[in-house]
């Protein structure tokens, strides 16, 4: 099973870890709404299920609502490639309207489940 981002965090938050405010996007108007209700800096992140996200330029800072917009709109749809898609890419169909954070120290988690213990 993968999941992505913005669903890891939901499972998170359910059991007292405490994650940025944040919602999904389908549509370009849908980012700029919700970065109006957070209001300052946001992060734009394409949800896919692949990591690398940020070198494949699917995560990028909005200074405003308007640039969010932007930036989702040029995302949604678009195949990002990363090292872990290979060159075929996956096409991106939302996107994570994340508050921006000030970040001292950022960690990656990752679990994989043998299935047959």
């Amino acid at each position: 099973m993968k999941i992505h981002e913005y669903q890891a965090k939901q499972i998170l938050a359910r059991h007292g870890v405490r994650i940025p405010r944040g919602e999904v996007a389908y549509t370009k108007e849908e980012a700029r709404e919700i970065a109006d209700r957070i209001g300052g800096t946001v992060v734009v992140k394409a949800q896919i299920h692949a990591g690398g996200r940020g070198k494949g330029g699917g995560v990028k800072l909005a200074k405003s609502p308007d640039e969010a917009a932007e930036i989702a709109g040029r995302m949604l749809g678009m195949n990002l490639v990363t090292a872990q898609t290979g060159p075929e890419g996956r096409q991106v169909q939302k996107v994570l309207i994340e508050e921006g954070l000030d970040i001292r120290k950022e960690l990656y988690l990752g679990i994989v489940i043998d299935r047959q213990m």
